[in-house]
């Protein structure tokens, strides 16, 4: 009888430890936001979030307010959704919000990198070398040598220039990004006297066009490998497709390649130097191979189709290409040199730095969450206090909280190109809502101590695509009356959003 006892007691522990992890116990304490756990135990309400993550939000935001708690696989996270109480977010302190923690367990789980102490700081400290100031004008000039390689190098094919190429929009925008950013940041195919300049090209292209299939792969399993939800057969994929980057992104093949950018060679070095082994700075590769060219091909797609979709922008965007490449002394011509285009020139843009902006505004849906490291008072800036619980989340999206802010961005679900230009042609970074000025009136980038290292280095990708096929290229849509597709859902709070289909186009050489 007592052994029987003893069991039901164990089971009775085993099951009241079981609920506690499932968060069935919690409850809403004085001063905290309102708490919303979903019906299913542990899981919440994970499945309505990841399906569309916008109208979860906006469903909570009506049923709650603007700040409230809900529970998503496990955790408790705490939206904020007024855009002028995002100061309490971005500027507190990191021994109350941290990312890394958040950050460090999403690149273990998609990646397989185990994080070190200050990787952050790492990769922050070459970012500012390399990717801003001087060092950006040496990857934006990589960047424009791995551009023409793939855009311009039948330059002297006439018929080429006769000839309508017709592609998906989406497929083809992605590629040629993703493979000039590649090239520029992992190096160039070596020529010597074995193997001819030009042999070497072919190679890059070739292998560059391999890659990034593989690539697309990966890409288009992330969002399911980062809640955690792939089948197994898709996780053997992943698996075999990790190995395939950790392999080609190796630190012993890099070293045999030409011109790899110094952003690449620091951060291998800061880790080696802080005791990182080599096969896990290799994982780290692919870390940044994603994180800095997973998103500016979608971008770049998005870019061209809202060109083509508005006539007006179009022009006026060509128009300012046009007078930056003549008053720069060039000039695109049959049989002349291919156009180099500078970061100085890259600089002389508010037109086209406005399109960027206005597409970034309408695609790019980040999630930004901080993991909280001790109990804290939220203050919010109509004066109301939440207590937050350590070991809880904290994040804000703001796509639906500022984005597509009807207040803030009058008709948010229209592209105006010119929406971030003041009437003198100056940039515009006044934006009110009910009469206050929101300061963070869009945040693609992210924000704080999170926001994208690699930002400038990316809008000069994007800007050096647009530039190349709007000087050297004719092209339209095969069916311009077809609707702008949908995003794809699921990549909510992964970055740039992905079309739910592709657009036909064609496009041929101007010269």
């Amino acid at each position: 009888m007592a052994s029987l006892l003893l069991i039901l007691l164990t089971f009775l522990v085993a099951l009241l430890g079981a609920l506690y992890l499932l968060g069935f116990f919690r409850q809403r304490r004085p001063g905290e936001p309102p708490l919303d756990k979903g019906l299913i135990p542990w899981l919440g309400h994970v499945l309505e979030f990841r399906q569309n993550t916008w109208r979860f939000l906006e469903r909570m935001e009506k049923k709650h307010g603007d700040v409230f708690t809900v529970q998503l696989a496990g955790f408790y996270i705490t939206f904020i959704q007024d855009p002028m109480s995002f100061g309490a977010f971005v500027k507190e302190s990191r021994e109350k919000l941290d990312f890394r923690k958040f950050a460090s367990h999403l690149v273990r789980r998609v990646f397989g990198y185990s994080s070190i102490q200050n990787d952050h700081e790492i990769l922050n400290a070459s970012s500012n070398r390399h990717l801003k100031g001087d060092g950006l004008e040496v990857m934006t000039q990589a960047m424009m040598v791995n551009l023409q390689n793939l855009m311009l190098h039948n330059v002297e094919s006439s018929s080429d220039q006769v000839t309508w190429r017709e592609e998906k929009l989406f497929a083809y925008c992605y590629n040629i990004v993703f493979r000039a950013g590649y090239l520029s940041l992992y190096g160039n195919e070596t020529f010597d006297s074995k193997i001819s300049q030009e042999k070497a090209k072919e190679k890059d292209r070739a292998e560059s066009e391999a890659l990034y299939h593989e690539f697309r792969k990966y890409d288009q399993l992330f969002p399911r490998l980062a809640y955690g939800v792939l089948p197994p057969k898709k996780r053997r994929e992943a698996t075999k497709l990790l190995e395939y980057f950790w392999n080609v992104l190796s630190v012993q093949k890099l070293k045999g390649r030409d011109n790899i950018s110094r952003w690449i060679w620091d951060v291998q070095e800061g880790k080696d130097n802080a005791g990182v082994k080599e096969d896990m700075i290799t994982r780290y590769m692919f870390v940044l191979l994603w994180a800095s060219q997973g998103n500016t091909g979608p971008s770049s797609f998005w870019l061209l189709l809202f060109l083509m979709k508005h006539p007006e922008a179009m022009r006026s965007v060509k128009e300012e290409m046009d007078k930056v490449v003549r008053e720069s002394g060039q000039e695109v011509k049959p049989g002349g040199p291919l156009v180099n285009l500078s970061r100085e020139m890259l600089m002389k843009t508010p037109i086209l730095d406005s399109a960027v902006e206005e597409t970034l505004r309408l695609t790019a849906a980040p999630l930004l969450t901080r993991a909280v490291l001790q109990d804290m008072t939220l203050k919010m800036a109509d004066g109301r206090q939440y207590f937050i619980r350590q070991g809880d989340r904290v994040a804000l999206f703001p796509y639906s909280a500022v984005q597509m802010d009807p207040e803030i961005h009058p008709d948010p679900h229209s592209f105006k190109y010119d929406r971030f230009l003041n009437p003198d042609g100056s940039k515009k970074t006044d934006f009110y809502k009910a009469g206050n000025k929101v300061k963070y009136y869009t945040m693609p980038w992210g924000s704080g101590i999170s926001m994208c290292p690699g930002r400038f280095f990316a809008t000069n990708e994007l800007k050096q695509f647009a530039f190349l096929m709007l000087l050297y290229f004719e092209f339209e849509l095969i069916n311009p009356d077809e609707e702008i597709p949908e995003i794809d859902y699921s990549r909510y709070g992964f970055g740039t959003m992905q079309p739910d289909r592709d657009l036909q186009f064609r496009y041929r050489r101007r010269y």
